[in-house]
């Protein structure tokens, strides 16, 4: 067991870090799960909103302007300018006239709020369950693929990953920062209610994580800074059940050297 100290006389013990090999190895198989559960929730929501039925009524809407006006809604801002000063015309009529409908008017909302629940709390649960509630129950911080890949989560102090930090890194860290905002800003831009400012706070947090995980010694993303945790591989590094666990077999360890000296 390898002990140093940092510059405030702090504890820094050797760390075995997982490979990135085997983190992302986990983490596309964590996602895989994440997704099937996120998949079945949002099912759920859906049927018990009514949101396919609302759905599809708005849309019947937008083909009924589109053949009562012979235009096409479904264009890029790119696609407009090239229009003829005809079809523009003929294009913005269209869309006054959907626009001031009243039936269209209530559903758009309904269905703007029923998507973001959908998602919002279908990842929510989903995170939840498998990046919560599945690691408390395997130990160690394990999700099903860092049990796969035999990757552990501990503090960075080398002491056992409590339920509080486990809860803000998957809460606070995974589920707010790294999936819903990303999630939000993408329907977002899908109902054109934000334009490129999205996509620079998408691009920022995704330059954050590559920073991240290239200049820290311990590979730390976003959730493992929160929560100040670090991924292991479990065959080669002690965790310790406490600091007071952890400072005792220090003790020993240096007891047993200093009796070996002796000879």
């Amino acid at each position: 067991m390898k002990v140093n100290y940092n510059n405030d006389g702090r504890i820094m013990l050797s760390i075995q870090k997982a490979s990135a090999l085997k983190r992302i190895s986990a983490g596309l198989l964590d996602a895989i799960v994440l997704s099937i559960l996120s998949l079945g929730f949002t099912l759920i929501i859906s049927a018990v909103t009514g949101y396919d039925a609302k759905s599809q009524r708005l849309q019947d809407l937008y083909s009924r302007y589109e053949s009562a006006y012979s235009v096409d809604f479904d264009v890029t801002e790119q696609q407009y300018k090239l229009y003829s000063e005809e079809q523009s015309s003929q294009y913005d009529k269209a869309y006054e006239a959907l626009i001031n409908d009243a039936e269209v008017l209530q559903l758009y909302p309904q269905i703007l709020n029923l998507t973001v629940l959908m998602i919002s709390l279908g990842l929510f649960l989903s995170c939840l369950i498998a990046e919560f509630i599945v690691p408390l129950i395997l130990g160690n911080g394990m999700t099903l693929g860092k049990k796969v890949f035999s990757i552990a989560l501990m503090h960075d102090n080398g002491v056992r990953v409590d339920a509080v930090a486990l809860f803000i890194r998957t809460i606070l860290g995974k589920y707010t920062i790294e999936i819903m905002i990303p999630a939000l800003i993408v329907i977002m831009i899908s109902f054109n209610t934000i334009g490129l400012v999205g996509a620079v706070v998408l691009g920022l947090i995704l330059l954050l994580q590559a920073i991240l995980f290239l200049a820290t010694g311990n590979r730390t993303l976003i959730h493992d800074l929160l929560a100040r945790t670090v991924c292991v591989d479990y065959a080669s590094q002690r965790i310790y059940a406490s600091q007071a666990t952890m400072l005792e077999a220090i003790r020993q360890e240096a007891q047993r050297k200093a009796e070996e000296k002796e000879y």
